[in-house]
């Protein structure tokens, strides 16, 4: 018992640092947050056991470094380093300037969340289609006198949309094979879990986006500066792969703009070198969160939550509330939906087979929860992605977090209500 609530002093260390300091610090830093993670960071490995301090660190370097991260850490240097060159450049007014020619501003919120749900069903990934549209919804929100925290949360929960429903979202894929059932299948289940939430949010734009600023735009928009976000946007629907995007997209912010004169090859340089420095804090704070929960699964705080949260079961209400406990848990451990629905997966289908829950259930309920808690995790790749490119604190998205909020009212209401019989698998 003592051992398992050791394990997991780092998670109640982080908690009480992040509230702390939320609410001490205002301004559109993530410093605070960085801080938070290196104090956290130093209570996993001083809370370790039975370990010398070498093997402690080391156990704490690889989850750092593990594989995932290290290409979170490639999508954050490129992506800073395109929305710093399309920037320099004048791409990002001049496509703000187009949006707003065909969209009138009080619809800007909400057609900024609806492109965010349509772009990542259409690529399967929060992460791309929050690369994609931040630096647009940045200018737009300057344009329109938006609060920009607000601008940057549509785009969020929009791209939570199409990563919790597309039939390419690792999410999908993961919760569909570890539960048993079709794509198709989870796919006709879990939209009708998440639409009424999507409308809801939808609305919720439309009456808050009423208050937006209309901007005339008074000069000529030049076409051939919103190159490189169109071929993103392009690609980025297309499906293909969010490396390969963010490189075209920087290759083409170099060519556009040294042949439109807005930099030389040094300057484009320049500006590129500035975005990546510009995601430092981001990339620390993502390795840190990596060590420090390697430490705890180490530790054994994974298998403690798990063996208390199964051995309460007892009706199948509870059954699928555990379900979505230890997926939520898994996932702030992580700060990766995926890695969290392989991590608990076989438990749940065990819990599913025996008290008879239809496993495409049992896949939305995996899904929808570690989309709801990964759309919130002010540490987690997507909101620390969108402060970056925004310019903000990743705190101060999350109240405006809508979306990912009526996900977890929408798996609360679905527990509440009696699901589908078991179904055979195919």
């Amino acid at each position: 018992m003592k051992k398992g609530l050791l394990a997991l002093s780092p998670i109640g260390a982080m908690i009480a640092l992040l509230v702390g300091l939320s609410a001490y610090y205002g301004g559109v830093s993530n410093a605070p947050l960085l801080v938070v993670f290196v104090l956290t960071a130093i209570v996993a490995i001083a809370t370790t056991r039975g370990e010398k301090l070498t093997d402690r660190i080391a156990i704490f370097s690889r989850g750092a470094g593990s594989t995932n991260l290290l290409l979170m850490v490639w999508i954050f240097m490129l992506a800073g380093a395109f929305a710093a060159s399309a920037k320099q450049m004048g791409a990002a007014e001049s496509m703000v300037e187009l949006t707003l020619r065909f969209l009138p501003a009080r619809f800007a919120l909400a057609g900024l969340f609806f492109a965010a749900c349509v772009t990542s069903l259409c690529m399967g990934t929060s992460v791309g289609t929050i690369v994609a549209l931040m630096p647009i919804a940045a200018g737009l929100a300057d344009k329109t006198a938006m609060a920009l925290p607000m601008v940057a949360a549509a785009v969020v929960g929009g791209a939570f949309f199409g990563d919790n429903l597309s039939f390419i979202s690792d999410t999908t894929i993961v919760s569909t094979q570890t539960q048993g059932c079709k794509l198709s299948d989870k796919f006709r289940f879990n939209i009708r879990m998440v639409m009424p939430a999507a409308a809801v949010v939808g609305f919720i734009y439309v009456l808050l986006g009423s208050e937006a600023s209309e901007m005339a735009v008074d000069k000529a928009v030049l076409w051939w500066k919103v190159i490189p976000y169109l071929t993103v946007l392009v690609c980025a629907a297309c499906g293909v792969n969010v490396l390969v995007v963010l490189v075209v997209g920087n290759l083409l912010t170099c060519i556009t703009g040294i042949a439109d004169g807005s930099y030389t090859f040094m300057g484009w340089i320049d500006s590129t070198l500035q975005g990546v420095m510009g995601m430092s804090e981001l990339i620390l704070i993502s390795m840190l969160a990596g060590g420090i929960f390697a430490v705890i699964s180490h530790n054994g705080g994974m298998d403690y939550v798990i063996g208390h949260i199964t051995r309460r079961v007892q009706k199948r209400a509870g059954a699928e509330l555990s379900i979505c406990a230890l997926v939520a848990f898994a996932n702030i451990c992580t700060a990766n939906n995926t890695i969290a629905i392989l991590s608990v997966g076989d438990i749940a289908r065990r819990i599913s087979d025996r008290f008879d829950i239809d496993p495409r259930r049992s896949a939305s309920l995996l899904d929808t929860t570690s989309c709801c808690v990964q759309g919130l995790l002010p540490y987690g790749a997507q909101l620390l992605i969108a402060s970056g490119l925004a310019g903000i604190s990743a705190m101060s998205i999350v109240p405006y977090l809508y979306y990912p909020m009526l996900l977890g009212v929408a798996v609360l209401i679905t527990v509440a209500v009696r699901g589908h019989k078991k179904t055979s698998a195919s």
